[in-house]
């Protein structure tokens, strides 16, 4: 080993990044995940009971995904193997398979950890599954993106998938004491400059303990907020325009809207765009938003969202994305209803059933006299010239029972929509009877 570090121009004790430095050496100083490794979490009670099944570590970076794998390594005594799915290939694996069937056989096991696992694709994956199943390896694989998409049914059939936590506040600032205790002083910050340094590591341990490394040979000077700021490089937040994030804040904005939110909706809203979204896709959800969610409570919904989303077309950004958060906080505010939207469903599920019943004849137009001889148009009630305005015939097909599909609660401008469909549902059961 010396003779690597002096190859490369290093002494042996050379100083490790504090990422490394910090590395936990047992599962009880990884922080944050005490919800997996705790005595009472489903990894605890596994150790606890001397095994470890296969799992696949489903989270964001920097949150000891790796370590974790290391660790429950040593502690179950299994052999400790790496692959990164990033630069492995076919040959990689089938050359750990082998080592690992050989190491079987002298009596000891092999924790296989493949990082980034997601990245291999089908058949690949396929291939671990006689070796799971066999005992040849124990897999642990850890992926940022959602396993429901990314992996194989067969191999999350033999694998438990637990998620890590993002890391909180109090965890990484933890992890700064421990940096402060390694190093042997305190960062030369001031609370301000604490809170913006955990605030640009966004969840992330690795990421912090690199910035505190940077922090640490900035020198002495105390610096605040705007120090932390101007001597960092803030990186862009954790948002993948067609991965699993992308979904999860879309529906965060959705749901928000929908729970009547203005403010977290514009947060969702804020965190989309800073992500580098396309403000059109925002736009098309908040149109189909308004039809779905708020209908005829509030007509007027529909029409700010379209114009919000032309007004995003004539503009582009940044001057568009504060029409989209007009519509965003409109939407929020507005009466809801989904009157509209379930009796489309309904009706759709209605036309689907009865196939090609035609209309009844009494409304179908008779332009020949043929078809005034056959009954077109006999009887029909021109519903403008009645006393009310209302003729309460029926619509729909002769063998269809009529079914109810739109029925508004009454909420906002559907309050007086609602009592007039109840009048003319009494008019026309009264003129049923007579």
């Amino acid at each position: 080993m010396a003779n690597l570090f002096q190859s490369a121009g290093l002494e042996a004790s050379a100083p490790q990044p504090l990422a490394e430095a910090l590395r936990p050496s047992v599962l009880e100083d990884v922080v944050g995940q005490s919800h997996l490794i705790g005595p009472e979490g489903p990894i605890g009670r596994m150790l606890g009971q001397g095994r470890l099944s296969s799992m696949i570590l489903w989270g964001p970076p920097g949150v000891g995904k790796t370590t974790i794998a290391r660790l429950l390594a040593d502690k179950a005594e299994l052999e400790f193997v790496q692959l990164s799915a990033v630069f492995s290939g076919v040959a990689d694996l089938r050359k750990a398979f082998e080592a690992a069937r050989a190491r079987r056989e002298s009596g000891r096991g092999t924790l296989l950890f493949v990082d980034e696992i997601h990245r291999f694709n089908r058949a690949q994956q396929d291939g671990f599954l006689p070796y799971v199943e066999e005992g040849v390896v124990t897999l642990v694989g850890a992926t940022t993106e959602n396993p429901s998409f990314e992996l194989n049914g067969a191999l999350l059939s033999r694998a438990q998938v637990f998620v890590l936590n993002r890391l909180d506040d109090a965890a990484l600032r933890g992890l700064l004491s421990r940096a402060e205790a390694h190093i042997g002083h305190v960062l030369p910050l001031d609370e301000s400059g604490r809170d913006t340094l955990i605030g640009f590591a966004d969840g992330d341990g690795r990421y912090l303990l690199t910035l505190a490394d940077e922090v640490f040979l900035a020198g002495e000077d105390q610096l605040d907020s705007a120090g932390v700021a101007a001597l960092l490089q803030k990186r862009a937040p954790a948002y993948d325009k067609s991965r699993d994030e992308h979904y999860n804040i879309i529906s965060a904005l959705h749901k928000s809207m929908r729970g009547s939110d203005p403010d977290a909706a514009l947060y969702w809203y804020a965190r989309m765009i800073t992500g580098g979204e396309d403000p059109r896709y925002i736009a098309r959800r908040l149109v189909r938003f308004a039809s779905e969610d708020i209908g005829l409570a509030d007509p007027t919904a529909l029409m700010i969202a379209s114009e919000a989303a032309r007004a995003y077309e004539r503009l582009g950004s940044p001057e568009g994305d504060l029409s989209l958060a007009h519509a965003v906080v409109h939407l929020a505010t507005a009466p809801k209803s989904v009157g509209v939207y379930e009796g489309y469903k309904a009706a759709m599920r209605s036309a689907k059933a009865t196939g090609s019943l035609p209309p009844p004849k009494h409304i179908l137009n008779a332009p020949t006299k043929l078809m005034k001889d056959i009954g077109y148009g006999d009887g029909y009630a021109y519903d403008p010239s009645t006393a009310i305005g209302f003729s309460g015939q029926d619509y729909f097909p002769d063998d269809m029972p009529r079914e109810t599909f739109y029925a508004p609660k009454g909420d906002g401008r559907e309050a007086p929509i609602k009592a007039r469909l109840e009048a003319w549902s009494a008019l026309r059961k009264n003129k049923n009877k007579s």
